[in-house]
């Protein structure tokens, strides 16, 4: 572990002087990345000398020629999992990362939300082991986003990398953590490597138990404090890990989870700081789950709007800090989405971002975007999303082109991704209930990022069905004023 610290870190000693050597007046980029997904056992038979060596070995060993049976071990190992597609495997995220890399050299910073490891890990790992101990599944599992980390900062050695973890990131399940576990101890020491700016222990030490972490952004950016948060906690599908010890409750593990929050934003307010927060389960109405479940909350008898999390203590905890946080940061649906949170009374408000995915899995292109940020302000002012070109979902395993998809200030006519500018978007989306004019269009497009022709148009015309449910959850993130919205008794103000 000490060698792949030390590869993790090279380059990361001059981080701070490299992002301090110019002040300019026009805005700063980043790239923002998420649900990578990256699959280890994409070639089965290489799965064995992944296990056996050290990450740094990793790289060499999936790029060596696919084996002989790999188009059937997988497909073998897809039905056992009853996998719905297919993730990133090594040629998908070596081209992915060698396409961000060209195209933006030198960001200030490199964000992603969550979501490093393949879907259903846990099952293609007992798939290809038979006999093995929580320990040394939890090793591999904590391995693997030591790779994903390490493939990022050799992307980008001399640029912050800042990664939180998702609901896939575990030591043992989906959705499944134990604080102070062995995989968020490796994974705190991971992130800190990652970010690069000489606060590697103060950033380990603080990730280790809930993988929560603080960092103050560089310069040129103005007094900004970015707040990282592995929010499985709370989600109302969390579980400690079997036999872990000690386990927390989730009604326990989120409130030490919100108390941290605030304490953080609280100090942020009193050092009169920016901030930016980033997690990878967004707080808000799942709009997706909602219109599955039948439950719009329009009559008695119709069960309440489904939630992300489990409650909405973080959406009220951020939007009692609206004076200082400028972005929320968010993923998990791979989809390219705008969000509004607010306070009761659509008081409150800040802009959250949802990016989108790497991982092509639920018929998504992958994509990444570039961040356009006032140093002064810390608002995002402008962004622009990149798409591979469409494969086969066979094909993914070949390099994809890439394109520029969409430019947020000429789509859709905004100054910035502010707060107010999104809040006046997300008025026109709720006020054009039949989802015709060409922002709503614009948005239905792009929100299936890269994907054109028959099949996109399909995709595009079903959202505009939905057209009302899904705008009155980009504009209500809370329960009873989404389901006003949709119930046509309001509209976002």
């Amino acid at each position: 572990m000490d060698r792949l610290l030390s590869l993790l870190l090279l380059g990361g000693a001059c981080t701070a002087g490299a992002a301090a050597h110019a002040l300019p007046a026009e805005p700063v980029k980043a790239v923002m990345l998420s649900d990578i997904h990256f699959d280890p056992f994409h070639d089965p038979a290489k799965f064995a000398q992944l296990e056996s060596t050290t990450v740094d070995r990793w790289a060499t060993i999936l790029s060596e020629p696919d084996s002989r049976t790999q188009p059937e071990d997988f497909a073998a190992l897809q039905k056992t999992c009853k996998a719905k597609g297919i993730d990133t495997p090594w040629p998908l995220l070596k081209a992915s990362l060698a396409e961000v890399s060209s195209k933006q050299p030198a960001p200030l910073f490199l964000t992603v939300s969550g979501d490093l490891m393949v879907h259903g890990f846990d099952c293609r790992y007992r798939a290809l082991v038979k006999d093995y101990t929580p320990e040394e599944y939890s090793r591999f599992a904590a391995r693997t986003v030591t790779f994903v980390a390490l493939e990022l900062k050799l992307a980008y050695p001399k640029v912050p990398v800042y990664i939180a973890l998702g609901n896939n990131d575990s030591g043992c399940e989906d959705y499944k953590e134990t604080p102070n576990s062995m995989f968020l101890v490796t994974s705190a020491w991971v992130a800190a490597a990652a970010a690069g700016q000489g606060v590697n222990d103060s950033i380990a030490m603080e990730a280790q138990h809930l993988g929560d972490w603080s960092v103050v952004l560089p310069k040129p950016l103005h007094h900004t404090r970015l707040l990282v948060m592995q929010d499985i906690f709370e989600s109302k599908k969390y579980e400690s890990c079997p036999g872990g010890s000690p386990t927390l409750k989730r009604d326990a593990a989120a409130q030490l989870q919100i108390l941290w929050l605030k304490t953080q934003l609280e100090d942020a307010r009193n050092h009169h700081q920016n901030v930016w927060v980033m997690g990878h389960i967004p707080p808000g109405v799942d709009p997706y789950q909602t219109i599955k479940n039948g439950a719009d909350g329009c009559t008695a008898k119709s069960a309440p709007p489904e939630l992300f999390l489990d409650s909405e203590s973080m959406l009220n905890t951020l939007t009692a800090y609206p004076d200082i946080v400028r972005l929320a940061l968010f993923a998990h649906t791979h989809m390219d989405e705008m969000r509004l949170l607010s306070g009761v009374g659509n008081t409150g408000s800040i802009a959250m971002k949802m990016v989108p995915s790497i991982s092509p899995v639920n018929g998504n292109n992958p994509a990444y975007t570039v961040a356009e940020i006032d140093p002064e302000t810390a608002t995002l002012k402008d962004y622009t999303v990149f798409a591979a070109s469409n494969q086969a979902a066979s094909r993914w395993e070949k390099a994809p082109t890439w394109s520029a998809e969409y430019t947020y200030s000429k789509t859709y006519h905004e100054p910035d991704y502010s707060a107010d500018s999104v809040k006046a978007l997300m008025g026109e989306f709720v006020a054009d209930r039949a989802g015709s004019s060409d922002v709503s269009k614009a948005y239905q497009q792009h929100y299936f990022v890269g994907d054109v022709g028959i099949s996109g148009n399909l995709k595009a015309a079903a959202m505009q069905m939905l057209w009302p449910v899904y705008s009155c959850a980009m504009a209500n993130p809370r329960s009873t004023d989404f389901s006003s919205c949709v119930c046509g008794k309001s509209t976002a103000k």
